[in-house]
């Protein structure tokens, strides 16, 4: 073990240094065209590259930090047309400085650290230990804490970050338990935030995409591609099957041989095992209602804190209070009233002290470092392309395949949107670029056709916030699964593109037949289908990796 991981250094210092050699190469032959670089990169293919390098770099040597600033680096290198003070400055001031002065990102930082808190509370006071203990008792099965993981996942669809860390924290006992691999349940998790936040009506995603849509009743559009969104249904679809017909292949599928014979995680990246032992040897006060009470005021208090961010105690009507919603400020001020509400519960029931409570503030900031880490740099990352004109290049390759092949372009915006949000990192920011493109080529022509396509929108930049090592979405599952965030990337990757290759086959029949009944059930017995020969294929006995 000690070998192979000196040799995967190896090659990540040797890749990262022939980077840095080239780009100084780069950078001494362009000195002298500072002023012409960047206007010839701005909106071109070029402005993809720095995600696309990032992304590689991190499959490849398997390390998030320095594979992102790489990333970063030859943004603003980009940017700046080669110049070093250039660089320097953007990658700070118009990077990591700008990223966490947005309001809204601070917003997710703060929601990031409470809920840090609250689960160590809950970890401390043995809220997490007894719900385990009483899982073990009525969920039997791998296959029923599996199944138990998607459904509460399904439950909290109001938004991804709040359903990744809840559903990771309250979960991970009952996997844990059962022997299902931490790459697994990072899977469950992230499969059960966006794809279900985009086809729920009152989510902060419904928010979103509605005000994208000019000069349409954005919500009722919103309803109407639900049906369509057949990456989002096939997911959820795909995770029942998997689960119940104990389907696994790919890298996932040493994982889960590996979790039966009690390692759950495969690799050497062990990500709080050391924190886990400790608390296993300690003698807790606690039960299952220390850790479903919290739960359930956390959940109560965030729609509370959403609906106030929307104006419905001012009185705007539910659905639009959800629609105009500020979902950062929302669970930031949410969170905060439910730590408030778990620390009293805790000093009442005495399961605490207040000293015991106010020491697990600091350390569940510290455990949430690495996800607020690799948030910062793929913040910034996103950053970089959008200084380079990554949007406006994206948004004339659409225009140009709108002017032919109508019923092509559903399937055609699917990847579209797939690739430009496993690039970015951003569901949001594809949506936005994309939906107003969709509207305008469609508006006063086929309105179908016109849902069609905005749920392909919808639907690759799901797929591709799913794929993508820097998607906020992806972080938080690794966090929440508290598992080792190149792993969940790497076993997460062949399920996603299955999904994805048959919703794309899904969508070419949509935009030839315009009709849901027929291309959502063919989609299903694809999905069914590939099912059935993977089963067929695997073999009898896992193998250890």
């Amino acid at each position: 073990m000690r070998t192979e991981t000196r040799r995967k250094l190896a090659a990540s210092v040797f890749v990262i240094a022939i980077l840095a050699v080239g780009f100084s190469m780069i950078a001494l032959a362009a000195a002298e065209e500072t002023e012409a670089a960047t206007p010839s990169m701005y909106a071109t293919f070029w402005a993809l590259v720095p995600p696309i390098v990032a992304i590689a770099l991190a499959l490849i040597t398997k390390e998030v930090y320095s594979s992102l600033f790489i990333g970063i680096l030859v943004g603003a290198l980009f940017y700046s047309g080669f110049s070093f003070e250039g660089t320097i400055v953007h990658i700070f001031q118009g990077g990591l400085i700008a990223q966490l002065s947005d309001s809204y990102n601070v917003g997710i930082l703060i929601f990031l650290v409470i809920l840090g808190a609250m689960v160590c509370l809950m970890n401390k006071a043995g809220g997490s230990a007894a719900f385990g203990q009483w899982a073990e008792e009525h969920i039997k099965t791998r296959v029923g804490a599996q199944l138990a993981t998607v459904a509460l996942g399904v439950l909290i669809f109001i938004d991804d970050y709040f359903n990744c860390l809840t559903v990771g924290s309250v979960m991970r006992p009952v996997t844990d338990k059962h022997k299902v691999s931490r790459a697994k349940l990072a899977y469950l998790i992230d499969a059960t935030a966006a794809p279900i936040c985009i086809i729920a009506p009152i989510s902060s995603w419904a928010a979103a995409v509605t005000g994208f849509v000019e000069g349409e009743d954005g919500f009722s559009l919103f309803i109407r591609a639900i049906p369509y969104n057949f990456y989002a249904i096939l997911t959820i679809l795909m995770m029942v099957l998997i689960s119940v017909m104990n389907i696994d292949y790919g890298t996932m599928a040493v994982h889960e041989a590996n979790a039966k014979k009690g390692d759950l995680y495969t690799t050497s990246a062990r990500p709080y095992a050391a924190a886990e032992a400790e608390e296993k040897n300690k003698f807790y006060k606690g039960k299952v209602v220390d850790l479903l009470i919290p739960i359930i005021c956390l959940i109560i208090c965030c729609i509370i804190g959403m609906l106030y961010t929307g104006g419905f105690f001012s009185g705007v009507d539910f659905v639009t209070a959800f629609s105009q919603s500020d979902a950062s400020v929302g669970l930031c001020m949410g969170s905060f009233f439910g730590l408030i509400f778990t620390i009293v519960l805790y000093l009442i029931r005495r399961v605490l002290t207040f000293k015991e409570c106010m020491d697990c503030i600091p350390e569940g900031f510290k455990a949430m470092v690495p996800a607020i880490l690799i948030l910062t740099f793929a913040w910034t990352l996103k950053g970089m392309t959008d200084s380079l004109g990554a949007a406006e290049y994206v948004a004339e390759l659409v225009q140009q395949s709108a002017s032919g092949m109508m019923n092509m372009l559903p399937a055609i915006i699917f990847i579209v949107a797939c690739l430009l949000a496993f690039a970015t990192g951003t569901s949001w920011g594809t949506f936005g670029i994309l939906i107003p493109i969709v509207v305008n080529a469609f508006q006063n022509t086929n309105p179908t056709l016109m849902t069609i396509s905005i749920s392909a929108c919808m639907a690759g930049a799901v797929c591709g916030d799913h794929c993508s090592p820097i998607s906020d979405t992806t972080i938080m599952a690794s966090a929440g699964a508290q598992c080792d965030h190149v792993n969940h990337v790497s076993t997460q990757l062949p399920y996603a593109i299955s999904v994805a290759v048959i919703s794309f086959i899904t969508y070419i029949i949509a935009g030839f037949t315009q009709s849901v009944w027929i291309s959502l059930p063919a989609g299903i017995v694809l999905l069914v289908v590939f099912l059935l020969l993977m089963r067929a294929r695997m073999p009898k006995k896992g193998v250890e990796g």
